[in-house]
């Protein structure tokens, strides 16, 4: 995958996933959170997706970090981790759900009563 003037890699999207358009696991998502098995890639493995295997060497990383070191559109590297979770290379988490808002309302009697205990 290396790239030319521009940026733009050499090796179209599509080729890197073996012209694969969707992944075979629908519960991946762009923040789902990858980590390798820390098991040897096989010599039969694609270039993609030994090169997804490497950067996981590293840590974890979410799906779209992954497709920005790699610089491969995230739908490509939904359909490379897909394949990858069906050989059991690696490991996939749910991404963190966003912490719920705050009560404006309870912010505002805490604001208060601290502004309170200061005027004491």
């Amino acid at each position: 995958m290396t790239g030319r003037r521009g940026g733009r890699p050499l090796v179209p999207a599509y080729l890197s996933t073996g012209g694969v358009a969707r992944p075979s696991r629908a519960h991946l998502e762009r923040l789902s959170v990858l980590t390798g098995c820390g098991e040897p890639a096989p010599a039969d493995l694609p270039a993609a997706q030994a090169a997804l295997l490497e950067e996981l060497e590293h840590g974890s990383l979410t799906v779209m970090e992954a497709a920005a070191l790699l610089r491969l559109p995230v739908s490509a590297v939904l359909v490379l981790a897909a394949d990858l979770l069906d050989r059991d290379l690696v490991l996939a988490r749910a991404p963190i759900p966003p912490a719920r808002r705050f009560d404006p309302d309870l912010l505002k009697r805490v604001a208060d009563g601290l502004r309170d205990l200061k005027h004491r």
